[in-house]
């Protein structure tokens, strides 16, 4: 038997009180809100705040779940060798309790509070984008899609969980 090869990650919708989102930017793919995956017995609203304080400095709390994305798409890493498993990915909404925004850290290029209505200026990644967008209209209801990104993105299914 084998096991399926899943990436698992949270992704976090950081707000300060000034309605400003944090956005960090990566080495490797623009401007992103920060998350990323989940190491070997950690749970997932743990990773997500490591993850945050990795890649800005701010220290957060996870508020609510807001959606659920998997990646299905086939296709290689950076290295052009590698291939890319399923990503399942968590949207949480945070609130940051403190830390320092940092400029340049391992993992990132810069990282800056952006007002809400100026995010999409910076984000041009469409899956991160759709994401982004789908945090502004939330509306209680978790959004559960399923997409792939190359060659191309297309969303594949979309649905909306609630009671």
């Amino acid at each position: 038997m084998s096991f399926p090869t899943h990436i698992v990650a949270a992704g976090g919708f950081v707000e300060d009180e000034q309605g400003n989102i944090l956005l960090v930017k990566t080495r490797d793919g623009g401007w992103v809100y920060p998350g990323g995956q989940v190491e070997v017995g950690e749970n997932l609203m743990d990773a997500l705040v490591r993850e945050i304080r990795e890649e800005s400095g701010i220290d957060t709390t996870v508020s609510y779940l807001i959606g659920v994305y998997s990646n299905t798409g086939k296709f290689k890493w950076y290295d052009g060798v590698t291939d890319v498993p399923t990503q399942v990915m968590f949207d949480f909404v945070c609130k940051p309790v403190g830390g320092e925004l940092l400029a340049v850290t391992e993992e990132t290029t810069d990282s800056r509070w952006v007002a809400k209505d100026r995010v999409l200026d910076f984000i041009t990644h469409p899956a991160i984008r759709i994401r982004y967008q789908s945090y502004l209209q939330f509306n209680g209801a978790v959004k559960y899609m399923e997409y792939v990104t190359h060659p191309e993105f297309i969303i594949k299914h979309q649905a909306y969980i609630s009671k």
